[in-house]
C-alpha cells in the first residue's frame, strides 16, 4: 500500500517511510525531513490546500 506526502505529493511506502508525523489521530508519511517539519508547522494547511509541491 503507497501513501501519499500531504506537502509535496509525492508516493511513500508506509513500510519504508523514515519519516511519520500523528495528527488528530491519522498516520501522515513523508518522503523527507523537510516536508515533515512543514507539515507540522501547519497541518491544517497542507490538509486543506496540498499537496503543493517541495517546501522551500
Amino acid at each position: 500500500m503507497e501513501a501519499v506526502d500531504p506537502v509535496c505529493g509525492m508516493k511513500v511506502d508506509p513500510s519504508k517511510a523514515k519519516y511519520k508525523s500523528v495528527y488528530k489521530g491519522n498516520i501522515y508519511y513523508f518522503c523527507s525531513i523537510h516536508c515533515m517539519k512543514a507539515f507540522e508547522k501547519d497541518p491544517e494547511y497542507y490538509l486543506k490546500y496540498g499537496p503543493i509541491g517541495m517546501p522551500k
